[in-house]
């Protein structure tokens, strides 16, 4: 059986993983499909809950004598390094894009990868039968971005499919008809894509791109044989990322048919297998006969541009609510994370309980502290900070092509407030109704960003970034919170009372009877500065009987706080607390008086600097 392997990538939400879903649907047999669930290879509950793809899998179907083996990589461009590393398992990519919208930032994000790797194009214009779809301009502009990228002359004559995934039909031309099959496509695959340039003959080189864990043979790694063969049970040597070797049994082989791993007993040159045996197989190694040890090239991942510090939790509640909360346990979970993620980089802060996590942005960061709050973990994050360098002796920070959608009666707020965060417009596009604006900005402008501007857009604004380059520094302060915090001053439980008392000096983030601490943020103030407010005081009890009825307190429903929102919101002396049932802010300096000193030495310092 031939095989063909191919990678289907696309921007968030052009409908990539759909799209396999009904490539699924119609290789299977009709028992097979009774179980197929709704984009069935999103099968982690943060990527189903989210409706994005995290992490990059794998899948195959049988189709007129080949095999086609997919893989189904993240859009998302924080999680590119997913991307970037099965690169070297394909020979063609499918490339989605939405009939409508057309090429977007992560389009040419992972585009760019997909010609870097030299493989073969194909085009699939997807969501076809969208109302205002537009696949004759939107195949212009996908052409404009193959050249604008240096595509060769052989990329550039690429195939163009239309297709509409969530119906299950694709066409060689865009006119909508009476269509039930995915047949063009898969022709086109077929035909298109170069069969594996492999040698059975050679010495067995196999390299994992991705991980999996199974709990009866432990950890696997899934990647391409590159050349040679191997069996179960036969002897390998593994080439480390150090350069030493490890020898180990092939306990077990897999292959991969539809949603289901396959027990083998043999694979060749080309395809793609998971291997069990070696419990610490790491990406980006190399499994070769013994005594032939001859490793892959690396896989280079693109640089991390944002990190955040974790610790162990330090708040009066610390303990209460998580499983695990020591520091060895915390380091222990950061460090199996690199494992698999090789854009993650952990490294120990000197005789403290912290610890400096650098990976590719805000969501690629977030995702992992979600994963460590479902499994248990309890522990404490900083705000979010780009990783500056210096280049050519200067210093430099990252930036990001943004580009923003949104109403045109939306599009001066937009601007304002991209404009303050030192966005550079590019270019502007205008409807009847709708606008859209290109910029690049720092990406530190875009820490915090996300919620005023969804209160500039009053929520229909539609924001899409992507990483660019490093460029010189910035001089201006951006990203920082306008207003301050109302801070709790005493530690207890939140009264009604209280609340309603402070209800007109800003906007709260609790509701009454929840357990607060000295330090913990309850609330934003309508003023640049903190605040420090009582928030467990009780109505004052007496024995004098009043002519006054009292009246039952009516307050204002608190503004929710997602973990995502607390990430955003908080300033750089501030920390987000992360338990299991709890999301809380707090200051770094808990004690009232001691954070007054504390502001008090930082702002002589500032004057001092000034003058």
């Amino acid at each position: 059986m031939e095989i063909r392997n191919i990678a289907i990538i696309a921007h968030v939400d052009h409908g990539k993983t759909t799209l396999v879903d009904s490539l699924l649907r119609q290789s299977l047999s009709f028992r097979d499909t009774l179980h197929l669930a709704e984009r069935a290879l999103d099968s982690n509950d943060i990527e189903r809950e989210r409706g994005i793809t995290i992490l990059a899998k794998n899948t195959a179907i049988n189709y007129g004598g080949y095999r086609i083996n997919i893989l189904d990589p993240p859009g998302h461009a924080d999680f590119g390094g997913e991307v970037e590393r099965i690169m070297n398992m394909v020979d063609g990519v499918v490339l989605v894009v939405d009939a409508l919208e057309g090429t977007m930032p992560q389009t040419r994000f992972v585009l760019k990868k997909a010609l870097e790797a030299r493989v073969k194009p194909i085009v699939v214009i997807n969501k076809i039968d969208r109302d205002a779809a537009r696949p004759v301009q939107v195949v212009d502009e996908v052409l404009e971005l193959f050249i604008e990228l240096g595509a060769n002359d052989d990329q550039l004559e690429f195939p163009v499919i239309y297709a509409s995934g969530l119906n299950g039909w694709s066409s060689y031309t865009p006119e909508i008809g009476p269509k039930d099959t995915m047949k063009p496509l898969l022709d086109t695959i077929v035909k298109t894509i170069p069969a594996p340039n492999t040698d059975v003959s050679l010495p067995l080189q196999f390299q994992p791109s991705l991980l999996d864990y199974n709990d009866y043979v432990g950890r696997m790694g899934i990647g391409r044989i590159q050349s040679g063969k191997m069996r179960v049970n036969d002897i390998v040597s593994c080439v480390r990322l150090d350069g030493s070797f490890k020898e180990f049994r092939i306990q077990k082989l897999f292959g991969f048919l539809g949603l289901e791993r396959i027990e083998i007993e043999e694979a060749s040159a080309g395809d793609i297998v998971a291997i069990a045996g070696l419990p610490d197989i790491y990406v980006g190694e190399t499994v070769c006969n013994p005594g032939l040890e001859k490793p892959l090239p690396k896989i280079e991942i693109g640089l991390p541009t944002v990190q955040m510090t974790f610790g162990t939790n330090t708040s009066p509640f610390s303990g209460r609510e998580g499983k695990f909360v020591t520091s060895t346990k915390i380091q222990e979970r950061l460090f199996k994370e690199t494992q698999k993620d090789l854009a993650l980089k952990i490294e120990r802060l000197d005789a403290s309980e912290q610890w400096i996590v650098s990976g590719r942005g805000e969501l690629h960061l977030g995702i992992l502290i979600e994963n460590m709050r479902r499994e248990g973990f309890e522990f404490q994050v900083s705000q979010a900070k780009v990783i500056e360098r210096v280049i050519d002796g200067q210093k430099c920070e990252p930036f990001e092509s943004v580009q923003v959608d949104c109403p045109l009666e939306s599009m001066g707020p937009a601007m304002e407030l991209i404009g303050s965060r030192r966005g550079q417009i590019q270019s502007m596009h205008t409807t009847e109704n709708q606008c859209r604006l290109l910029y690049v900005m720092p990406s530190r402008g875009l820490i915090g960003f996300m919620t005023d501007f969804l209160t500039a857009t009053k929520g229909y604004g539609i924001l899409n970034h992507t990483y660019l380059d490093y460029r010189p520094m910035e001089t201006m302060d951006v990203g920082q919170r306008k207003l301050g915090v109302l801070v709790a001053m005493e530690e207890g439980i939140s009264t009604a009372y209280s609340l309603g008392a402070l209800e007109e000096r800003g906007t709260m983030f609790i509701e009454p009877r929840t357990m607060v601490y000295e330090g913990m943020i309850v609330g934003e103030a309508n003023r640049e500065t903190d605040l420090a407010v009582n928030v467990v005081k009780e109505k004052h009890q007496t024995n004098t009987r009043s002519s006054v009825k009292d009246f039952t307190v009516v307050l204002k429903r608190p503004r929710q706080m997602t973990l995502d929102m607390c990430l955003d919101y908080i300033n750089d002396d501030e920390l987000v607390e992360i338990t299991p049932k709890s999301v809380r802010m707090r200051k770094m300096i808990l004690t009232t008086s001691e954070r007054k000193k504390f502001d008090s030495r930082r702002r002589r310092q500032t004057d001092e600097e000034i003058e």
